[in-house]
């Protein structure tokens, strides 16, 4: 029997357990890829009676201020930096997946897409998790917060609200957060952390741009202007101001265009 992508990636974000979630995406992917995962883009699902989203027990969920910030110069510090980005990456994964069965009625390619980042996503996490255990650690030693997938949760209602507000607002600050941060780890001389950023910047450039061509996709065919649809929402939803500094080579690689760069007050270094 055929699987159907959109019901087994509401399966797979109901799974609990980080390791499990990991593998049955990574195998979801690759059942679609050999032809053996079907699309139906057209119904309306419903999440009755399914835990959105599953996750362990712990991390403990805090206020993001009360998320201690901690030295790198020390393996524990290095361990809380790293376990917050392996909550990210979690988190990720489910919005991703969150992505795919939630809204019907897109192209088969925006299914594909999501799909794409859930898989890269999930290997962000096992690097991550992999780091941590190398470390003496796990995934839910330390509190963290859920800024990112109480976004998600806000715009449940409306896509162009979830590409605007979730990748090209959230994920994107990954792309000014990261390199600052794999400075300090190459002057720690953590080169394996050094390696697991490179690899997950690389990647985000890639989810974030997946954001922009959706949003834009939705504002073509809702025949809404971006940089004033993105400006509403915002405001609407009560997205985070963005803080510099800011990649702007990143954001350009991402889609990002010169006038949405202005429009946000992000200039390029001259």
């Amino acid at each position: 029997m055929t699987l159907e992508l959109r019901a087994q990636a509401l399966q797979c974000l109901s799974l609990n357990d980080p390791d499990a979630k990991c593998q049955a995406v990574k195998s979801l992917r690759e059942q679609y890829l050999l032809g053996q995962v079907s699309i139906q883009t057209v119904e309306k699902m419903s999440s009755e009676d399914i835990q959105i989203p599953g996750r362990p027990e712990r991390p403990l969920l805090v206020n993001p201020g009360l998320v201690k910030r901690r030295s790198m110069v020390t393996e524990e510090g290095r361990a809380v930096l790293m376990h917050a980005l392996a909550h990210i990456e979690f988190n990720a994964i489910n919005l991703a997946l969150d992505a795919i069965w939630r809204f019907e009625g897109m192209p088969k390619d925006y299914y594909e897409d999501w799909l794409k980042v859930a898989s890269e996503e999930a290997l962000h996490f096992q690097l991550l998790n992999t780091y941590l255990k190398d470390q003496g650690f796990s995934y839910g030693v330390f509190p963290a917060h859920n800024s990112l997938w109480e976004m998600v949760g806000k715009t449940t209602d409306s896509i162009l609200a979830r590409m605007a507000l979730v990748p090209r607002t959230m994920e994107s600050r990954g792309l000014d957060a990261l390199p600052p941060i794999t400075e300090k780890l190459e002057q720690a001389h953590d080169h394996e952390a050094v390696r697991i950023l490179q690899i997950i910047l690389n990647d985000e450039v890639g989810h974030v741009e997946i954001g922009n061509q959706w949003f834009n996709y939705e504002c073509q065919r809702q025949q809404l202007e971006p940089i004033q649809a993105y400006a509403d929402l915002a405001q609407k939803y009560e997205a985070p101001k963005l803080r510099g500094p800011f990649n702007y080579a990143a954001r350009k690689a991402a889609g990002f265009t010169d006038a949405e760069l202005e429009a946000l007050n992000i200039k390029a270094l001259l």
